[in-house]
């Protein structure tokens, strides 16, 4: 954007600002022109917090916007930091002259107002000129060449047909030398059986022939790609048995790490909050979650190594090799089997755990989400990458959450399962109920015994503390055994000792 454009955008904003300003003292209770004198001075700083921040987020770059959901994300989460920034401001400053109802009242009618501004001067820009659809990097597949020129049509361009040796040059200049490096160790770039993508729609992928292609490479970050899921699906469908599929993604820490590194301290925690709040939480909760999508249309997602881990096994892949390269992960995944097709995935914060029951029946044991999304298709792979720890759990199992692992410490996670206590499927004392890779990892004879009685809430590990998984099932044998002797006295015995260890003792399950 030219200078003296730039310069006008800032004029018109601060403009914006002061009318939000007058009209937010003017309905303020006991409203008097007395306010413009009292809180001019605080006004002229609140004025130039506001351009500070807005050039440091970029704010006034609209001609980077591509889409209206990008107009909506920059004016909220630069307006949320100024508030947050003028709050702490204001709490540093008690006797600062100034009013929580005028900036709380500035900030939101500005927001208004630049919404509709900002908004139209975008749709002005694209009626003049339309969005830029065409993608830097083309889809080819081997010495073919392929250009995306919008996001419904693939179109061959003869005069670009390359020899194998051009399209090693533009995927290096495209993804680095290092990136490049990777995609060799899992495909030979020599080779015409592999196809290369730039696009986030399945629309481009769909239009492949079946099992024509051994690999397909996509060089589009999947944090772009709404529906991630769908979008793995069509690329298992269209890859034979055995068919590698590598893609790339910015990770949860990546993106943190970028994110207070980009802004200057203090402002950056501040962002950062705001940004987890909305790109982490919202999209857990229904009704927040429309307003997530509403807000950025799925672009620019925050996804962890765990969940793009579980999207693949539960696409029908398998992780071949994970690897940070340059602020971003990429994977290459082989197609194993057909997708689970999952319609109901866990994502919110309750979930409902498939358990192996009395009589083997599987119950849905109801809990506190402690994990990424989609962890639990993965229990195979952190199993042979990580063994099990003391107490029978996996060791250094990266599924698991910040606030979830605070969650497991004081059983909070747990709270739901007293639904399955209400509905009979478990009694207060009695052996975990188990998934059933774990209940496969048991003895023969257990898995028989175990399946005569209803799991528990507080098992008999806290009876006597065994550290193996040897020592758990003989730990669980001996209840099971005693149980079926003296059921009343076997648990009323349990539960006292296993009170005694929790609350005395301090012993924790992992």
């Amino acid at each position: 954007m030219k200078k003296r454009a730039k310069i006008s955008v800032v004029a018109v904003d601060i403009m914006l600002v002061a009318v939000s300003y007058a009209i937010t003292v003017l309905i303020k209770p006991n409203a008097s022109t007395a306010y413009f004198v009292k809180y001019s001075l605080s006004f002229v700083g609140f004025i130039a917090l506001w351009i500070i921040v807005s050039f440091i987020n970029k704010k006034y770059q609209i001609e980077n916007y591509n889409s209206s959901s990008q107009v909506y994300w920059s004016i909220i989460k630069t307006n949320l930091v100024i508030v947050a920034l003028t709050a702490l401001i204001m709490y540093g400053l008690r006797n600062m002259e100034y009013s929580r109802f005028i900036v709380f009242g500035t900030t939101g009618i500005a927001t208004i107002l630049e919404f509709f501004l900002f908004y139209l001067f975008y749709s002005l820009k694209y009626a003049k000129s339309g969005p830029n659809g065409v993608s830097r990097f083309p889809v080819t597949n081997g010495y073919d060449y392929y250009e995306e020129t919008s996001k419904d049509t693939v179109t061959l361009d003869e005069k670009s047909i390359r020899t194998g040796v051009h399209i090693h040059k533009i995927l290096r200049e495209e993804i680095g030398n290092k990136a490049f490096a990777f995609v060799c160790r899992h495909i030979s770039v020599d080779k015409k059986d592999f196809i290369i993508f730039s696009t986030t729609t399945r629309f481009n992928i769909d239009r492949l022939p079946a099992k024509y292609y051994k690999h397909l490479i996509n060089i589009k970050r999947m944090n772009d790609i709404r529906f991630v899921n769908k979008f793995l699906e069509s690329v298992n469908a269209k890859l034979p048995r055995e068919g590698t599929f590598i893609g790339c993604l910015e990770t949860k820490n990546q993106r943190k790490r970028r994110v207070l590194k980009k802004y200057p301290p203090v402002l950056n925690i501040i962002f950062y909050t705001f940004d987890f709040i909305i790109k982490r939480v919202f999209p857990k909760f229904f009704l927040t979650k429309k307003i997530y999508f509403f807000l950025t249309r799925g672009n620019n997602r925050v996804i962890s190594k765990a969940e793009i881990i579980g999207r693949l096994y539960s696409c029908g892949f398998e992780l071949i090799e994970a690897e940070k390269i340059e602020g971003m992960m990429y994977v290459a995944a082989r197609k194993i089997k057909k997708p689970v097709f999952d319609e109901n995935p866990t994502y919110g914060p309750f979930v409902k755990l498939r358990r192996v029951g009395k009589n083997g029946k599987i119950i849905y044991v109801y809990k506190l989400r402690t994990m990424h999304p989609f962890a639990e298709y993965i229990q195979d792979f952190v199993y042979e990458k990580n063994q099990l720890k003391e107490g029978g759990k996996f060791k250094n199992d990266f599924r698991i959450t910040t606030l979830g692992r605070i969650f497991r410490k004081f059983w909070i996670d747990e709270l739901p399962m007293l639904i399955n206590f209400v509905k009979g499927e478990m009694k207060l004392v009695g052996v975990r109920p188990l998934s059933s890779h774990y209940f496969n990892l048991y003895d023969e004879d257990l898995q028989e015994l175990r399946t005569k009685f209803k799991p528990g809430l507080i098992p008999p590990f806290y009876y006597d503390l065994p550290e193996t998984l040897e020592e758990i099932q003989d730990s669980e044998r001996k209840y099971l055994k005693s149980y079926q002797k003296h059921p009343f006295l076997t648990d009323w015995r349990y539960f006292w000792v296993a009170m005694k260890n929790i609350i005395i003792r301090r012993k924790r399950s992992s």
